[in-house]
């Protein structure tokens, strides 16, 4: 896994890079240049642990805000010294909020997490056909698929909306397991992308997903299940 870390605080650096487990990690002491790797040099990273305090024009938050824009699906967690922010790292969809100082414990939990989503999403994709084309998408980057008359549209993480002819029965044959589920007689949804369940919907990335009262306790346990995942 290629991992960055943009701290301004040498000694947690060296900290932190004790738990890294020979995972490749790049440092960065000033926010700038990273977003400069990131935006002129298109760096990518599988993990980026961003310092919310940091000295100089950018913070953590604003650095992340930088990176969401051109990358939806980036892996982000932020390190503090503080629990204040917990509200900002919800709305750029962060995957965890480490306080300082770090427990090992719960950062090996972190990495077990981003890795297992690697390596689930680097294996499984989705063939489709359109107006004689074909082509596949890594399951990472579908949110839902959702079902039109004979049209299926793939909703993907990046904004793409990516449409095919067939019927959403059959797609929820070949997609559904752990990671899809139906919840709807016109929706098949990836349940590693829910931000929450409330009542009889899902909210993935800001679409509301009605759940069926057929597929409501199937949906439920497997949401309940993935949360689980994030705490062990």
């Amino acid at each position: 896994m290629r991992i960055a870390v943009c701290d301004d605080c040498y000694e947690d650096v060296l900290y932190l890079r004790t738990f890294l487990n020979g995972h490749e990690a790049a440092v960065y002491a000033d926010a700038g240049c990273l977003l400069t790797d990131f935006e002129d040099y298109h760096i990518r990273y599988d993990l980026y642990l961003l310092d919310i305090y940091m000295d100089g024009s950018m913070d953590g938050i604003e650095l992340a805000r930088r990176i969401r824009v051109q990358d939806e699906g980036a892996v982000i967690c932020f390190i503090s010294s503080s629990n204040e922010f917990y509200r900002e790292a919800y709305d750029l969809y962060a995957v965890q909020y480490l306080l300082k100082p770090i427990q090992e414990k719960e950062f090996r939990k972190l990495l077990d997490r981003v890795s297992a989503g690697l390596v689930r999403n680097k294996e499984q994709s989705l063939s489709f056909k359109w107006r004689g084309q074909t082509g596949t998408i890594p399951y990472g980057r579908i949110l839902f698929v959702s079902s039109r008359e004979h049209t299926l549209s793939i909703w993907c993480k990046d904004g793409i909306v990516q449409e095919c002819k067939g019927k959403l029965n059959e797609m929820a044959a070949k997609l559904c397991g752990d990671v899809f589920l139906r919840c709807h007689q016109s929706f098949v949804v990836n349940m590693y992308q829910v931000d929450n369940l409330s009542g009889n919907e899902l909210m993935i990335s800001g679409h509301r997903i009605p759940i069926s009262r057929r597929y409501y306790a199937e949906v439920k346990r497997r949401y309940q299940e993935i949360l689980f995942e994030g705490v062990n």
